[in-house]
């Protein structure tokens, strides 16, 4: 990071281990969200996040999950939570519906509440297209969640 003079600069911190996450993951497009989860899992343990310190908790769907995010951070169990999901665009309106208000909804969560939260939701035109990003976004998820929580513990 570059240094600016009279600022005060806050780098990431990718420490894991005091940090507690809770994980939520969609049903719907299950061999696509198991992906998405191991890669984040592997992730969070790498960054030393204790499994101990890891829930995951299982939803019907992608609607279903910035509710039961809401319900995790007003609990105040957890310094950071990750949607996982995968919502592929069928031949009905019904893709862009559920898309915009899955991330509306994951959005509100975390500006209510203060708790970061990683989308790692993924809306794609084709499986095939989904199954590609699942190993980077996964990953990319754990990261963002363990940079974000400590951002804010700084802050």
């Amino acid at each position: 990071m570059a240094t600016y003079k009279n600022t005060r600069e806050v780098d990431a911190n990718m420490a894991g281990e005091a940090l507690s996450i809770a994980i939520v993951m969609s049903r719907f497009n299950r061999d696509i969200c198991d992906a998405l989860l191991a890669s984040c899992v592997n992730k969070l343990a790498q960054l030393g996040v204790k499994a101990d310190n890891t829930v995951i908790i299982n939803v019907p769907g992608a609607l279903e999950i910035p509710v039961t995010l809401r319900k995790l951070a007003l609990s105040g169990k957890y310094d950071a939570l990750i949607a996982i999901g995968s919502v592929v665009r069928g031949d009905t309106y019904h893709f862009e519906v559920v898309s915009n208000e899955m991330a509306s909804g994951i959005t509100r969560v975390q500006l209510d509440t203060g708790i970061p939260v990683a989308n790692a939701v993924l809306t794609t035109d084709t499986d095939e297209q989904a199954h590609i990003r699942t190993a980077v976004k996964g990953a990319e998820a754990a990261e963002c969640a363990i940079e974000m929580a400590n951002l804010l513990k700084v802050l």
